[in-house]
């Protein structure tokens, strides 16, 4: 007989809420669940602790092939301050998570939107009855009275004659099903697992015979809860390297598939009009300017030719613009290289908090890549502060960054979260950060010194700046930041929706070929959209391009995915602790996303300046 784990281990409690994004340890003492007699906390990885993973072993005895019926598993006390808790996470949804061999403990689900089957990650705390019930409003006491009221006081009457109440009832009884796989000589292995939550009042003897109705706790007494479960083994056909598959349940594909189809298509069209209004452009300009000398003729022309002499004039603040454009790269490598691997099948589902621990891994080895970018961008801007850009390139971003999480933290400990980062986890980050992101980041600055001439320019720039004169309305940061942030936003607002829903309601993600396909068009459609604003402003005598092209590009996207996360409709935020919490992870995704899009919009903006600039003959 072969099982892997013969105990169930339980992890923390987690939400598929609407109205709330924080979880709750799974033997927070306010839940009264049943322990073992040793509680002992399961190893996990950096990656597990970061996204809020805690598992613990559990009194459930799970032996192979030994079906149970109605198993005592302990009893517990509620008094009515803990009862009013548990029934305010009942109406919120709340959500219990076990793993049983690596498994998670799921619900059955019917989609009726791909009419198929699928294994819902997670069961409920408890369950929730609407019921009606007469409001305490009265009516007038005569016809006359009545018609002198206003309609909207009318209305107020007719809707409080009866009101919807939630009841909810607490689940104590776990029907458990657990699927195996024979591979004979005796060899079984667990391919699936589901839990149907039972709400059961007991009758006096504790027993599992129902009294008629469920479970409902006082919250002005004490509640006496008597805990059981049964255990049912059910041959499977199923395999086990095909047991994830009822897990791994793709949400509305022909939607993301129409999204797809139809931004490559805008793409195309985008990319053509590109094509043909630059090089329309600038065809007679390379073949008159290859022959003539521009300042023969610059007073007979007015376009992007006349800025020659200041397009490569550094910007304000040029040190905070190189290190923001390295920081972006290496985000954005990252994301990327994190949405690959599990694409093309190098991280399974089944491998548990591998996903995070390989993107932060990833993170730390592309700090060579972003101190690079961030060396060479500022050498490219003719800075002389080398040594202080080779300091802040590691650490601005990534310090900002925990300074936030540091302080969304303490707010996790307030609610007594199990999403807390233990201080041990901070200084393993931290610590790894010291000793391996920083020296790399120091190798590539210094490699970007001596072996990137990005401070070659085609042309020389002249002592005084040119004045520039005033823009078009549609050319000015702001309209153009909105314009072209809704192609780019466009090309990810469907995949960013299930994004979130996993996110935030702890789902299990597996629909990376269409993320990595949006993420494509994404990279795609931000470059050229920049690219087209940065000529067009060039076109109109207005040579600072650089902070413009970052703003273009991070400013639009990353507003319209900051007044998405606003209007996520599957979260209704309720009290102050939990709103503060969403807003404070959404402005962590919109800053990302900001520094993101404006890395690849100034870099793209760089090439073609450089590209545009070098066919231009100068004397």
């Amino acid at each position: 007989m072969h099982y892997h784990h013969k105990n169930q281990e339980g992890q923390d409690i987690s939400t598929d809420d609407k109205r709330t994004i924080y979880s709750y340890d799974y033997y927070y003492e306010k839940l009264h669940f049943c322990k073992p007699e040793h509680v002992e906390k399961a190893g996990v990885s950096i990656g597990s602790v970061l996204f809020g993973d805690r598992l613990y072993n559990s009194p459930f005895q799970l032996n192979m092939l030994k079906n149970k019926t109605c198993e005592r598993l302990c009893n517990s006390t509620i008094i009515g301050r803990d009862a009013k808790f548990i029934n305010k996470l009942i109406k919120n949804g709340y959500y219990q998570n076990w793993l049983i061999d690596g498994l998670p403990a799921a619900r059955e689900v019917y989609d009726t939107r791909t009419k198929s089957n699928f294994y819902g990650n997670g069961f409920e705390l408890g369950l929730v009855e609407i019921r009606q019930t007469t409001g305490e409003k009265l009516l007038p006491n005569s016809a006359d009275t009545f018609r002198d009221l206003h309609k909207r006081d009318a209305k107020n009457i007719v809707q409080n004659l009866m009101q919807d109440i939630e009841v909810p009832y607490f689940v104590n009884h776990f029907d458990i099903r657990i699927e195996y796989h024979d591979r004979g000589n005796d060899n079984y292995r667990v391919v699936g697992v589901t839990v149907n939550p039972v709400s059961i009042d007991r009758s006096p003897d504790g027993g599992c015979k129902p009294t008629g109705k469920a479970l409902s706790l006082s919250e002005s007494e004490v509640n006496y809860i008597h805990f059981t479960y049964s255990v049912e083994f059910i041959p499977s056909e199923t395999a086990w390297v095909t047991r994830w598959d009822k897990y791994l349940h793709v949400y509305d594909p022909t939607i993301q598939w129409v999204s797809i189809v139809n931004f490559s298509i805008v793409v195309i069209i985008l990319s053509c009009a590109v094509a043909r209004s630059l090089l329309q452009a600038l065809k007679s300009d390379f073949s008159r300017y290859g022959e003539l000398n521009l300042d023969e003729t610059i007073k007979e022309d007015a376009s992007w030719k006349l800025g020659h002499g200041d397009v490569f004039r550094a910007p304000d603040h040029p040190m905070l613009l190189s290190i923001l454009v390295g920081s972006g790269v290496q985000l954005f490598l990252m994301i990327i290289c994190t949405i690959f691997l599990p694409a093309v099948g190098l991280i399974t589902p089944g491998s548990r908090g591998t996903l995070p621990t390989v993107m932060f891994l990833l993170y730390l080895g592309f700090s060579f890549i972003s101190s690079f970018v961030s060396m060479g961008v500022y050498k490219f801007f003719n800075g002389q502060k080398w040594h202080i850009n080779c300091i802040l390139t590691p650490f601005l971003v990534p310090g900002l960054l925990l300074l936030v999480i540091i302080g969304l933290n303490i707010f996790l400990i307030f609610v007594h979260s199990s999403g807390v980062i233990p201080l041990a986890t901070f200084t393993s980050l931290i610590l790894l950060w010291f000793f391996i992101g920083v020296p790399l980041s120091i190798t590539g600055s210094l490699m970007a010194r001596k072996t990137c001439h990005w401070d070659i320019h085609p042309t020389k720039t002249n002592t005084v700046s040119k004045v520039i004169p005033p823009q078009k309305w549609y050319l000015q940061t702001i309209p153009a930041s909105l314009i072209g942030g809704l192609f780019s936003f466009g090309s990810l607002s469907v995949e960013l929706y299930f994004v979130y829903t996993s996110l935030w309601f702890n789902k299990i993600f597996y629909m990376y070929g269409f993320l990595f396909g949006s993420a494509i068009l994404f990279t795609l459609t931000v470059s050229l959209v920049t690219v087209l604003f940065t000529y067009y402003s060039l076109s109109a005598e207005n040579w600072q391009w650089q902070w413009r092209s970052f703003l273009i590009a991070g400013l639009g996207c990353s507003f319209y995915v900051f007044l998405h996360s606003l209007l996520f409709t599957e979260v209704k935020l309720g009290g102050f602790t939990n709103a503060l919490l969403y807003m404070g992870y959404s402005f962590v995704i919109t800053s990302l996303a900001f520094v993101v899009t404006g890395a690849l919009g100034f870099l793209s903006s760089m090439l073609f300046v450089r590209t545009i600039y070098s066919a231009v003959k100068v004397d």
